[in-house]
């Protein structure tokens, strides 16, 4: 029996099911709609995964938009940052991340047959891609600039609820970037392996961070302050 992409279709439905509860119950603030948005970005990949690698559906155009559709992720993951530290100076021209994901995205429109899925596992998929190490830069400077704002934040702010969730937020930062370390290490090394197939990788860890953003979510909305209210009541009874 075929298991390829077996994981990713488990994962995608962990997600959206996420996704869905989120989007009933949390407060839709700014930083919890970025969350949101990571997360519907994530389990759409999963998805398509599952559908290249289970379905068959390997034609160009499948790998093209599940590289689109994860591109936007360190840019919005970079904006999550940004807001949630409220660093105005960087505010300002915070709409210039995303430029190298809609660059890639336009550039990658005129050259899509040359996407290839050239292997499948139950666990990840490779891929073949052009600018594979230029994509690759990018795709993790605005995780390492993330990862730096809020080690900063952290060392600076005397708020335990903020400081908690700038914690949460590092640990899903850092979830993301390990296989990309990995994989630009390994390559300097003159193995590949893990290069081609770094999305698909860094998705099935990002699981974890979709579970981060998910606690986020839920601990930055007013009824997380309610509950603790009610709390005191009954306790000071």
């Amino acid at each position: 029996m075929n298991w390829n992409g077996i994981v990713s279709l488990l994962i995608a439905c962990i997600e959206f099911l996420l996704l869905f509860n989120l989007l009933l119950f949390v407060h839709k603030s700014k930083v919890n709609v970025i969350a949101l948005i990571m997360i519907a970005l994530l389990a759409s990949y999963q998805t398509m995964e599952f559908l290249m690698c289970q379905v068959g559906l390997q034609d160009s155009i499948y790998p093209f938009f599940a590289f689109v559709i994860i591109g936007f992720l360190p840019p919005l993951n970079l904006l999550l940052a940004v807001t949630f530290t409220k660093q105005s100076k960087l505010n300002r021209k915070i709409d210039l991340i995303f430029i190298p994901a809609i660059a890639f995205s336009i550039y990658y429109l005129f050259v899509i047959p040359k996407f290839i899925v050239t292997s499948c596992t139950v666990l990840y998929a490779s891929y073949n891609y052009p600018l594979g190490d230029l994509f690759g830069a990018f795709y993790y400077l605005p995780v390492l600039i993330s990862i730096i704002l809020l080690m900063k934040f952290i060392s600076k702010t005397e708020d335990k609820k903020q400081k908690l969730i700038a914690k949460v937020l590092l640990f899903g930062s850092i979830c993301i970037s390990f296989p990309v370390l990995l994989g630009f290490t390994l390559m300097f090394t003159g193995n590949y392996s893990i290069i081609s197939a770094i999305e698909s990788i860094m998705c099935k860890f990002a699981f974890i961070y979709a579970v981060c953003l998910s606690f986020i979510c839920l601990y930055n909305s007013p009824f997380n302050d309610e509950r603790n209210y009610f709390k005191y009541l009954f306790n000071n009874k």
